[in-house]
């Protein structure tokens, strides 16, 4: 009778057992809807979803997986253009969707090319500094600058970019005199249009007017850009020169700090809401009840992601030059500015972070990438940094967001106040022009001269 018993308790045990396995709720759903389920987690709770059985790990290593997180995680403008550029260097069989996130979490290393040739004489923009470079349309279009004498540039130039980043440019030179001379404005793209503020004339005259640039192909003679005046319905922000400014959500411009027109560095923020058609503008200054960046001049606003955008370094009101980062969350009923404080002892070489007149933009992984600029000493860097915003903690100070990269291939010359912008993908940099080291004459006691070379800083990931 025992025994009986417990053959039966045993037959009971094997079949709950069995139909626990077979019967599981999380196992009979479908792939689609794992899928889904998968891309609300982050990284590190994919991976360790894998590990619970075979079936699930055969999921996680699903390429179509890794290529939807990745468009989530990095924008699906940056993994179209990874995908055509990978097209057209023929290596798409090579592309590995899960090894390339890994490749962009662990970057190390940039590598840079010469993309300009002095010797080939191709017609070339002159050496500047203080410029604006964007890159709309698969193009880089080039604006403006000052350059020796402390004049100004008002011409426009274009070159066509494509899929072929590496080689050497040629440029066309669009038009001059629209918009006036300046150095010193922002120029950011918005729905594949420029809008460009401000600036500074050779005179010292400091602007606040507002245009809207269009690349335009024409089968003859080729590119053109259509500058016009911005129509708006409120009064602009005051006149400024050496300002921050960057796109913010679909149809929106932010602006911060610069110099006014008395010569003092300012320290408001001001958003500019553009119509769908981008024919007409409102300007609203940004106002916030808890503490923002002081005024400063030559410092950067780079967007990491829809409505959030980050300022970094610049020149304060003691001429003193600023190592500060702060984290500014637009919405249109309250806006705030939050202070990332971390600690500069812990990051290998951090002394040299405090800088004016450097370059950040966002890159492929949702990093901003730090180049160049100069110090209070006007000692100019060639180094590139990348902060990792997606690492910040409630703890402070932070730490692990700052990391140096390598260079390696062509050394660009260490530079400051030059004009930088990504392609689509965010895998490309490209750099223009700038103030460098130059040698001394009796009338250059600074040792200092404009710049007109254009070079390509390239992510190290094996596509």
């Amino acid at each position: 009778m025992a025994e009986t018993t417990t053959r039966r308790s045993g037959a009971a045990a094997t079949t709950s057992s069995s139909a626990t396995t077979t019967s599981s709720p999380i196992t009979q759903i479908a792939q689609d809807h794992i899928f889904s389920i998968l891309l609300l987690l982050p990284v590190d709770s994919i991976i360790s979803f894998s590990m619970t059985c075979s079936r699930f790990r055969s999921l996680v290593l699903s390429e179509s997986l890794w290529e939807a997180v990745c468009r989530r995680d990095w924008g699906p403008d940056a993994v179209d253009a990874l995908k055509s550029s990978a097209e057209a260097t023929n290596c798409r069989q090579q592309l590995s969707w899960m090894r390339l996130y890994k490749q962009v979490r662990q970057l190390e290393s940039v590598s840079c090319h010469r993309l300009s040739d002095p010797d080939v004489g191709m017609v070339r923009p002159k050496a500047r500094a203080s410029h604006s470079l964007n890159f709309v349309s698969d193009c880089l279009v080039l604006f403006g600058g000052g350059c020796e004498g402390g004049r100004h540039i008002d011409d426009t130039w274009v070159a066509y970019i494509g899929n072929d980043f590496r080689r050497t440019l040629r440029w066309e030179k669009i038009a001059s005199g629209t918009p006036t001379g300046r150095f010193g404005h922002t120029c950011v793209v918005v729905c594949n249009h420029l809008v460009l503020f401000g600036g500074i004339n050779e005179d010292g005259v400091r602007h606040n007017d507002t245009w809207i640039g269009e690349v335009v192909l024409h089968r003859t003679p080729g590119f053109a850009v259509s500058w016009r005046l911005l129509e708006l319905s409120s009064a602009p922000p005051p006149p400024r020169g050496a300002h921050a400014g960057c796109c913010i959500g679909d149809y929106s411009m932010l602006i911060h700090g610069g110099i006014g027109p008395s010569g003092h560095r300012l320290g408001d923020a001001w958003v500019l809401d553009l119509s769908e058609n981008l024919r007409f503008g409102t300007w609203r200054e940004v106002v916030t009840t808890n503490p923002s960046p002081p005024p400063r001049s030559g410092h950067t606003l780079t967007c990491i992601a829809g409505n959030r955008t980050v300022l970094f370094g610049g020149r304060g009101v003691s001429y003193d030059v600023l190592n500060d980062l702060w984290l500014f969350e637009f919405s249109g009923k309250c806006s705030k500015w939050v202070q990332i404080i971390y600690d500069l002892q812990t990051i290998p070489g951090g002394i040299s972070l405090p800088r004016v007149g450097h370059s950040a933009t966002l890159i492929l992984g949702g990093r901003v990438l730090i180049y160049g600029g100069e110090d209070s000493e006007r000692s100019r860097k060639d180094d590139f940094w990348v902060v990792d915003i997606g690492a910040i903690t409630p703890v402070s100070p932070v730490m692990n967001i700052w990391k140096r990269l390598n260079v390696n291939g062509y050394k660009p010359e260490s530079r400051s106040f030059h004009g930088a912008c990504t392609d689509r993908s965010g895998r490309f940099l490209f750099v223009l022009g700038g103030m460098v080291d130059g040698v001394v004459w009796p009338a250059e006691p600074a040792g200092l001269r404009f710049d007109a070379e254009l070079f390509l800083a390239e992510l190290v990931i094996l596509v």
